[in-house]
């Protein structure tokens, strides 16, 4: 007789779900991270913390779901055949979303990560990991088409590329562009491109 494994306790509700994710999101445009907590999420989504904390284990974690629940659409990966043009489209639109009302949701997310473990990560690996792994995508692509080094350390490659973007974003503040960030695509490329 083989002995299934019954899962205990009941499955998501996709209204209940979307509503908390909706509510997380909406406060924290409204609030900021900081000043959300997990009773505000439930009374704005009209459900008990209880079901908060069945499906997610903090509010970190809630919170960065229902962010990327929302802005999941704004972040299309580009297939372009062409490296170059999918990491400056992928770059670009990256910088574009940063740069928007819901992409300083990020910096304030990094902020509030320093002393927030679990948010920290939470956005680790809920947001900047599924970014990192596109570009990773696209690099490997550009390797297998010959484009770019058969010998390219992807990893490298990606911090020259993407770090400049979050080192004007979070430290310098300079202007963050579509003329710059295709300025840096061609200066990275230069160095990656088979030759």
């Amino acid at each position: 007789m083989i002995s299934v494994k019954v899962k205990r306790g009941r499955p998501r509700n996709v209204e209940t779900q979307k509503a908390i994710l909706t509510a997380s999101y909406d406060l924290l445009l409204e609030k900021g991270f900081e000043s959300i907590t997990v009773d505000k999420i439930a009374d704005r989504a009209k459900v008990s913390k209880a079901t908060i904390y069945k499906w997610w284990p903090n509010k970190a974690a809630v919170v960065m779901d229902g962010f990327l629940s929302a802005v999941a659409a704004r972040l299309p990966v580009p297939d372009t055949g062409s490296a170059f043009n999918d990491i400056r489209i992928h770059a670009t639109n990256l910088t574009l979303f940063l740069t928007s009302r819901e992409g300083t949701i990020i910096t304030e997310l990094l902020g509030q990560g320093q002393f927030d473990s679990g948010l920290a990560e939470a956005y680790r690996t809920r947001y900047f990991h599924p970014r990192r792994l596109e570009a990773r995508s696209l690099l490997e692509q550009g390797v297998l088409r010959g484009e770019l080094k058969k010998n390219l350390d992807i990893e490298i490659s990606i911090d020259l590329i993407y770090g400049p973007i979050f080192y004007r974003l979070l430290v310098t503040g300079e202007e963050l562009d579509d003329s710059y960030v295709q300025h840096l695509v061609m200066n990275a490329f230069e160095g990656i491109r088979s030759t």
